[in-house]
């Protein structure tokens, strides 16, 4: 991350601090902005179904912040409380309480709980800060649906040129998915792997056959194959958090976690407990990009950054994340293959494509989006 931490503002003491290439860091003056954001509710373009169930809208909202020469930057809190997050109402009452006004001292006023919020309001206040290079480009995993419907999309994500995929687990019964997975590797091109995203649905036996399975097939990882929140109370938790170290130390194939680290405070907690595997990021859920790209690099995470179902306002920020951190080398292609998400494609920003470009992130207009809205 060295070469590119010009590129993020870290939130401390009511100032701007950024990170430049090299020296100490730039003390700036602190600048308040003019705020507005508006709400958005809108259709998916196909129905998303997860372990959770059927997914048919994204609702959030969308903030624009202005300085005083007129400079406008733009964030997006995208909220999934099933993943831990706080709530869209939460959200609305945290930005009417800025009373239209932010500057950094609010955001860093605010706690860990409001993630979403944070993450977009130091989206937006960075406005100005460097983008990615754009002949940089990093692979892009295609999102497979559950069941036999992930036969054709792997064909067809196959032929567009992808050499990373994800199918959606425990979905169907787990004797019908483990049916189907030699099938489905056998349409991936030569070298291609296959990540296994379970969204914390299976028990642990469920779990421990499917990495027997997995054991010498190409599979990337397996995420989330359990919840380490699903038994109450603290105790609770940290026996289900031993089940998934215990699993993730007894078999070969690697783990990932997803919905266990949705925010700054879990992310931090997995990876000081020595986490062994993966962290998938979700950084429209996490919080300011500086302080989540500080926390991987000081741990050496091996990190997949993956999309929260957002708008191309959110993209953009998480997008930039991914490419300015440099850890596992080369890095894991992106979880960012829902393109096309909605149907209003104005909120797309990006075409479908197996890898994505800095020329593409910094090309993307977010005024459009937010024109959309109006």
């Amino acid at each position: 991350m060295a070469e590119n931490r010009n590129a993020f503002l870290l939130v401390q003491g009511g100032v701007h601090e950024q990170l430049p290439a090299a020296g100490r860091p730039l003390h700036l003056e602190a600048v308040t902005h003019r705020l507005t954001c508006r709400r958005y509710r809108l259709p998916f373009l196909r129905v998303v179904r997860t372990a959770h169930g059927p997914w048919r809208e994204r609702e959030g909202l969308l903030v624009r912040t202005e300085d005083e020469a007129g400079l406008a930057g733009y964030g997006e809190v995208a909220p999934i409380p099933s993943f831990g997050t706080e709530t869209l109402a939460e959200a609305e009452r945290a930005l009417d309480g800025l009373g239209g006004r932010v500057d950094a001292a609010a955001v860093a006023g605010m706690g860990e709980r409001l993630g979403c919020v944070r993450f977009a309001l130091a989206a937006a206040l960075e406005a100005d800060s460097a983008g990615p290079p754009a002949a940089e480009r990093l692979p892009v995993a295609a999102l497979l649906p559950a069941g036999r419907a992930a036969f054709a999309a792997a064909d067809e994500a196959r032929d567009r040129g992808h050499v990373a995929f994800k199918w959606k687990v425990g979905v169907l019964a787990a004797a019908d998915e483990l049916a189907m997975l030699d099938d489905l590797l056998a349409r991936l091109p030569a070298g291609a792997q296959l990540r296994l995203d379970a969204n914390g649905a299976w028990t642990t036996r469920q779990a421990a056959k499917w990495l027997e399975r997995c054991v010498e097939r190409p599979i990337e990882f397996v995420e989330q194959p359990c919840l380490a929140e699903a038994a109450p109370g603290t105790a609770g938790r940290r026996r289900s958090e031993d089940i998934l170290l215990g699993l993730a130390h007894d078999y070969p194939t690697t783990l990932a976690l997803d919905e266990s680290v949705t925010g700054l405070a879990s992310l931090r907690a997995w990876l000081e407990r020595g986490w062994p595997g993966v962290v998938v990021v979700k950084p429209a859920l996490a919080g300011p990009p500086a302080a989540i790209l500080a926390l991987l690099s000081a741990h050496r995470a091996d990190a997949v950054f993956s999309s929260a179902f957002e708008t191309a306002v959110g993209r953009r920020a998480a997008l930039r994340m991914a490419f300015f951190f440099k850890g596992r080398q080369p890095p894991r292609a992106l979880g960012f293959g829902v393109i096309p998400l909605f149907k209003d494609a104005r909120f797309e920003g990006l075409p479908a494509a197996p890898f994505v470009s800095g020329e593409d992130i910094n090309r993307m207009n977010l005024e459009a989006a937010w024109n959309a809205l109006s």
